[in-house]
């Protein structure tokens, strides 16, 4: 879902959904900032008192005007301070909660978008574009807090002083509001071309670093320095279109500051001469607008870091209002222990573009049994294991547990009564036992270290130098594929799960390692439901049913000596792969 992008809605919706929370910290950090405006705007007064006692000899120059400057210093440093702690801590505390919104959609997103979106543009979200947002929630504070007030209190000052005078000021102040504005809107255009093109950099880099064994392996070193190298000079392209537009407004603003101070002096200084006016009111008038040009500085700036910030705070909204399309019904059945029936009636799906993975598929499976699916590579196996814990709807036909539709299963509860072990091993950067942990937080040692050893993985694990306690690395890298999938086997063994789902769990182990592993496959799925994928044939030999698909059907089903029998496709799989076997 795209937002809209009216200044007034994301600022109304920002407001309403996330800084309203935040309203004691806003008000405190105001209330500050009055009083930093009203102490700024007291230094032209003291200045005008200044010059009319030095021009009187009044002694008072010299005790007491130094003492109530000293006050009037003192009593803004610390409301500076306070306005600045509090004005921080409502911008970090509302990015904080945005980051934690925006990580639990994804967490509870469909696997279609975090598969369609790339991980860079995912990770922009959180650092770049969070950037822009604090950046601009802090100075919105600012500006129109802290510099706004005190640019009201300074154009007090000045009609107290001088009501001609500030008259000249202020209808010269608003010429550089629509160019300024006008450089806004191109800003957040810009700015977010900037934050698109940030994510594909860092979707590059991550894949460059995590590939850098295939980069070297293949001699691709090159290549991939002429992808980076152009997206390092895109990302410079349009990053110097919004420092361009930033700096347009700097000259608008200092030309406009100079014009106003010409006037000042050019009518002031008449009216001195000519008597109408006090020396100490022309040199306090003179200091107010100078102090001015700070503020009105910083207002017309803001402008920019607003529109930036905006264009981050668009992206973040398209975001946290994406619909998943995987949801529960409100009376979605809660299924607390499965039996382990797995049935798909012709059922057809497609990833995209329309074009069938899965073409009218029936699959039968009783409780307990263990069936194999097998065929080429793209036969659509691997949909089938991704439809039966619902990561995707199918585009017709239906998935059942112990004959509910799964669409009509709560995904928590239904997902609870499943373990998968896939090809591609994920593990965090954690230590083993909390990796195989994930299967069950509740486990204790005890029972992880049983469920390594029914994996295979327990003799290697106490031979690594912290045991169960060490680290594995980001994705596992400090383990080989086969100890990996171990600890993957022993993650859904202690899940204790009544459907199991293997796809090619044991593709990266050695022979040895197979076999114990197969034994304790065997031994974890009687009773249970279990769900095979494997390219090698010998692996699925026992299994209750074997179903061979190919081009998204199923297109022979049995017993593997049936198959054999019947002299079809799963028959040239076993003989071309048997003979491979035999010759090596």
């Amino acid at each position: 879902m795209v937002v809209k992008e009216t200044t007034k809605y994301l600022i109304g919706r920002l407001w309403r959904d996330w800084l309203q929370s935040q309203f004691v910290r806003i008000s405190g950090a105001v209330f500050f900032m009055v009083i930093v405006a009203a102490t700024s705007a007291l230094y032209p007064k003291v200045i005008e008192l200044a010059v009319d006692m030095l021009a009187d000899s009044d002694k008072r120059v010299i005790t007491l005007l130094p003492a109530a400057i000293i006050i009037i210093t003192f009593i803004r440093g610390i409301a500076s301070y306070s306005q600045s702690v509090l004005n921080q801590s409502m911008s970090l505390r509302v990015i904080a909660e945005l980051q934690k919104s925006m990580f639990s959609k994804l967490m509870y997103a469909d696997m279609k978008m975090m598969q369609d979106t790339k991980t860079g543009n995912l990770i922009s979200r959180f650092t770049n574009d969070v950037n822009l947002m604090r950046d601009a929630l802090s100075r919105t504070l600012t500006v129109l807090g802290r510099e706004l007030l005190t640019a009201i209190a300074l154009i007090g000052m000045m009609f107290h002083l001088d009501w001609i005078l500030a008259i000249i000021v202020v209808i010269t102040l608003p010429l550089a509001g629509r160019p300024i504005l006008r450089l806004g809107r191109r800003l957040r255009r810009a700015s977010t071309n900037v934050q698109t093109s940030l994510g594909s950099l860092t979707s590059t880099l991550a894949q460059s670093f995590n590939g850098i064994r295939l980069i070297k392996a293949y001699g691709m070193e090159k290549q991939q320095n002429q992808q980076s190298e152009w997206l390092f000079d895109e990302v410079y392209r349009l990053i110097m279109k919004t420092v361009k537009g930033r700096a347009r407004s700097q000259p608008i603003l200092e030309i406009l500051g100079g014009f106003c101070v010409a006037l000042v002096l050019a009518y002031g200084g008449l009216r001195v001469i000519s008597g109408s006016g006090t020396l100490g009111e022309f040199v306090g008038f003179l200091s107010a607008a100078i102090m001015l040009l700070q503020p009105i500085r910083s207002i017309g700036n803001f402008n920019a870091s607003l529109q930036e910030g905006l264009a981050a705070v668009k992206r973040t909204f398209d975001l946290l209002d994406t619909k998943p399309e995987i949801i529960d019904h409100h009376q979605a059945k809660i299924l607390n222990q499965a039996i382990g029936n797995v049935e798909l009636i012709d059922v057809s799906f497609s990833y995209e573009n329309n074009r069938p993975v899965l073409d009218k598929v029936s699959i039968s499976i009783k409780e307990g049994q263990t069936i194999a699916l097998v065929g080429p590579s793209g036969a659509g196996k691997s949909t089938i294991l991704n439809l039966i814990p619902r990561f995707y709807d199918t585009d017709s036909g239906s998935v059942k547990i112990d004959g509910h539709d799964v669409k009509n299963i709560a995904t928590a509860s239904l997902r609870s009564q499943i373990s998968i072990v896939s090809q591609d091993i994920t593990l965090f950067n954690l230590s083993i036992a909390d990796n195989i942990r994930f299967g069950d937080f509740s486990a204790d040692l005890d029972k992880i270290q049983h469920v390594a050893k029914i994996a295979a993985a327990h003799d290697f694990i106490i031979n690594l130098p912290d045991g169960y306690d060490t680290v594995v690395g980001e994705r596992g890298t400090t383990l080989s594929g086969g100890e990996r999938q171990r600890i993957a086997i022993a993650r859904a063994m202690l899940r204790n799960a009544p459907i199991l789902l293997f796809d090619e769990a044991t593709s990266s182990l050695d022979a040895e390692s197979e076999f114990l592993v197969h034994n304790a496959i065997k031994r974890l799925s009687e009773g249970r439901t279990t769900i095979v994928i494997a390219h090698r044939l010998s692996t699925v030999m026992a299994a209750d049913k074997i179903y061979v698909m190919n081009e998204g059907k199923i297109v022979e089903h049995g017993k593997h000596k049936e198959l054999i029998a019947k002299n079809g496709l799963y028959s040239r799989l076993a003989q071309i792969q048997f003979q491979y076997e035999k010759n090596s």
